[in-house]
């Protein structure tokens, strides 16, 4: 057997993770793995998209950006060309409002375009209002010519692939290949030859979307070309596109804050800038680290209140501390029925009970931690060594002080050290249980991510939680070692 045991163990193994490969398809799940998707699911993480669509607009072209573009109100990025002409159109106007006033022929309803986007009513102020005026009836309508500057063509570059967009034809070269695109608005979308690896189209006539790498992603509609542009980086980080601080380099920052003159009379550039960059919009930073703080407070209160209360009932359930059998069972079933249930569960419990908010938190924490306290405690209470006990009883001290004297001091830098564990580990369950609504950053990392669209801000505060964890790790590390080195200097 001592010749063999190690090939059999080897071969038991193997056995087992053939048979777990083969009856749970773990080769299945990851052939099947849509790996793509992951890697962009990664990548949003660490980028952000700039996302404007080209609509087909008769002749001419139209393009909007979302109404909250991190490139700001009115986009005009260097990697996007227009050219423009002067044409004369015609319009419809309502005869019954009198001569100027003009009726769109685009829908207004939705509100997620630039201010000044062609399409737009009152030069696309954004109100919606407008949307929803009666329609003029035909009597009442006339026609008016109008010189307008349209859009007769757009230039871009996603990466290494460079689009041209005209009405009814998109021209894109990338990696040596060139792939022409003929759209016939709201009817058809179709590739001139073969088309490359790297774009593709599920259905006849139907749309065809391309990737271009980290770069991003381009789809060509019958009606639009979407456009997906992705750069490295947090976007407007420091501060959101409504600060007079955006846009501007690092020098140019430093120089308004030191030596510039005063944007708002009522503040200085100093206060200016950091009140816009806790203020910032996209990213929240003063609401991100009020509710780090909340999930901190969270973790140490439960904690604290948890170690108050297991104290003096362990000493209740230790057999050799309270020799009462009904007591001891019934503190040690209690531990169990404590800890049993699962912190996520109490947190459920608590948030209904006294509704979302670090209440609920500290609660499911203190709940949870005293039966596991408990327990410990009273086992290592179990396990003391009574001599010195015995040494204290024989000069007749009264009981309180026997186990003052005679048990407390070799137990309490085990309790301390178990205690700061926890808290420790705490602050690492305060954030997920702070996402089924116990306050704190976890709650924040959920709406967060419940949006499928701002994995950077998780991101951003996942960075936060892992420094805090750090922080208070090597803290709770440093205290423990001190604790249990003096503890065994003292036994």
């Amino acid at each position: 057997m001592e010749r063999w045991r190690a090939p059999i163990i080897a071969l038991v193994v193997l056995f087992y993770l053939f048979v777990a490969w083969s009856m749970f398809g773990i080769g299945a799940a990851f052939s099947n793995g849509n790996w793509g998707i992951a890697g962009n699911y990664l990548a949003d993480w660490i980028s952000y998209e700039a996302r404007p669509d080209i609509e087909y607009d008769g002749d001419y072209l139209t393009v909007e950006f979302p109404r909250f573009s991190p490139l700001g109100k009115d986009p005009d990025p260097h990697w996007l060309q227009k050219k423009t002409e002067t044409v004369e159109r015609q319009v419809v106007v309502d005869a019954g409002a009198g001569s100027g006033t003009e009726t769109s022929t685009k829908s207004t309803v939705s509100s997620f375009m630039v201010q000044g986007a062609p399409g737009t009513q009152d030069g696309g102020s954004g109100d919606t209002s407008k949307a929803i005026d009666p329609v003029p009836t035909a009597s009442e309508q006339q026609a008016k010519t109008v010189s307008q500057t349209v859009v007769t063509q757009v230039d871009l570059e996603i990466g290494s692939a460079k689009i041209g967009i005209v009405p009814g034809l998109v021209t894109v070269d990338y990696r040596g290949d060139t792939l022409l695109i003929d759209v016939v608005p709201e009817e058809t979308v179709n590739a001139r030859g073969e088309m490359p690896g790297w774009a593709v189209q599920k259905e006849a006539d139907g749309d065809i979307l391309m990737r271009f790498g980290f770069a991003g992603t381009l789809e060509v509609e019958d009606d639009e070309v979407k456009i997906r542009h992705r750069f490295l980086g947090w976007e407007n980080f420091w501060f959101d596109t409504n600060s007079p601080f955006w846009g501007r380099s690092f020098s140019q920052v430093t120089g308004l804050i030191f030596s510039g003159e005063r944007i708002d009379p009522a503040m200085s550039n100093a206060a200016l800038a950091w009140r816009n960059f806790l203020y910032n919009a996209e990213w929240q930073h003063a609401d991100v680290w009020i509710k780090l703080l909340q999930t901190i407070v969270m973790a140490f209160v439960g904690t604290l209140f948890a170690t108050f209360l297991a104290f003096p009932l362990a000493f209740a359930a230790a057999r050799n501390i309270t020799p009462n059998r009904v007591v001891n069972q019934l503190l040690k079933r209690f531990f169990d029925f404590l800890r049993c249930v699962d912190m996520l569960i109490w947190a459920l419990f608590f948030t209904r009970a006294f509704g979302p908010g670090p209440l609920a938190g500290i609660s499911a924490i203190f709940f949870t931690d005293t039966g596991t306290l408990g327990k410990l405690y009273s086992e290592a209470l179990e396990n003391i060594d009574d001599r010195q006990r015995e040494g204290i009883r024989s000069v007749g001290a009264a009981p309180v002080l026997v186990q003052r004297y005679g048990v407390v001091p070799q137990v309490l830098p085990v309790f301390a050290s178990q205690s700061l564990y926890f808290w420790e580990s705490n602050t690492r369950s305060a954030t997920i249980i702070g996402a089924v609504g116990a306050g704190g950053i976890g709650l924040k990392l959920w709406e967060a991510m419940r949006t499928n669209a701002d994995w950077e801000n998780v991101a951003y505060m996942v960075v936060l939680i892992l420094a805090t964890v750090f922080i208070f790790d090597n803290i709770s590390n440093a205290i423990r070692s001190r604790l249990m080195g003096r503890g065994r200097k003292e036994n």
